[in-house]
């Protein structure tokens, strides 16, 4: 069994953005990528856990990042998954650079749901068995801490269409950051990048659903800008995120 999942990645210009350093949203993606590979060698994997009744559903991310690879360059990525909670599952992910300097950090945080009435089922519903490498988590942070200060701000609104959906017909992880990324200007990402991000997945949002992007810049002082989205229609926040940006 491979306790540790390893992979090279070569980041592509679909992945880059205007600085042809990889986009925040295309790491999103390596690490989906990367825990489903894995989760299918440790036996969890989308076929297996269909035989429950459930499938995976992201809830709660966190990517800490040091220096962002530019077009061309290749990565190497390790991931490994923490021992199950009652109904979280814990997966760690570490980006190195050729050199073996660790560049990105990412703690993620999942759950299996009904694929039916979508509620959540506990992880023991699939007796998963991960090996136990008493190993440091890749971030030490709690996850799930995120707040306003109640000083929101319509940045934009934006319709989940076809392009934006994954296998399981809801928003997938990685659009998420783009949407966050789309709630500032190319001036502003000229000027700033995002250091670090975090983002709580609140509820799923489905294809013909319309999302009410939300800013607060009440902490912008201290580099910390809070996104909310929200349900243009039921009212119900979709996610809440949180990014720490430095001058350039």
């Amino acid at each position: 069994m491979e306790s540790v999942y390893k992979k090279s990645i070569t980041v592509q210009s679909r992945d880059s953005d205007f600085s042809q350093r990889v986009k925040l949203s295309a790491l999103f993606s390596y690490f989906q990528e990367m825990a489903t590979e894995h989760g299918q060698i440790l036996g969890v994997g989308r076929s297996s856990i269909q035989k429950h009744g459930v499938i995976w559903v992201l809830i709660r991310s966190r990517v800490e990042v040091e220096r962002y690879p530019k077009m061309k360059e290749e990565i190497f990525i390790e991931t490994w998954p923490e021992q199950p909670g009652k109904i979280e599952f814990e997966r760690n992910f570490i980006v190195r650079d050729g050199e073996g300097i660790i560049i990105a950090r990412a703690l993620t945080s999942w759950v299996i749901i009904d694929v039916e009435n979508r509620r959540l089922r506990r992880s023991s519903t699939l007796d998963a068995k991960f090996p136990d490498l008493g190993r440091e988590k890749a971030l030490t942070c709690e996850l799930g801490k995120i707040q306003s200060n109640n000083q929101l701000k319509l940045s934009y609104k934006k319709a989940v269409r076809y392009s934006d959906i994954d296998i399981n017909e809801h928003l997938n992880n990685s659009k998420y950051v783009d949407y966050i990324m789309d709630c500032f200007s190319l001036d502003e990402h000229k000027d700033y990048q995002v250091q670090s991000i975090e983002v709580d997945y609140v509820h799923e949002a489905l294809p013909g659903e319309t999302i009410e992007l939300y800013t607060d810049m009440s902490d912008a002082g201290q580099n910390i800008i809070y996104i909310e989205g929200i349900n243009e229609k039921t009212n119900m926040t979709v996610f809440k995120s949180q990014i720490e940006i430095k001058k350039l």
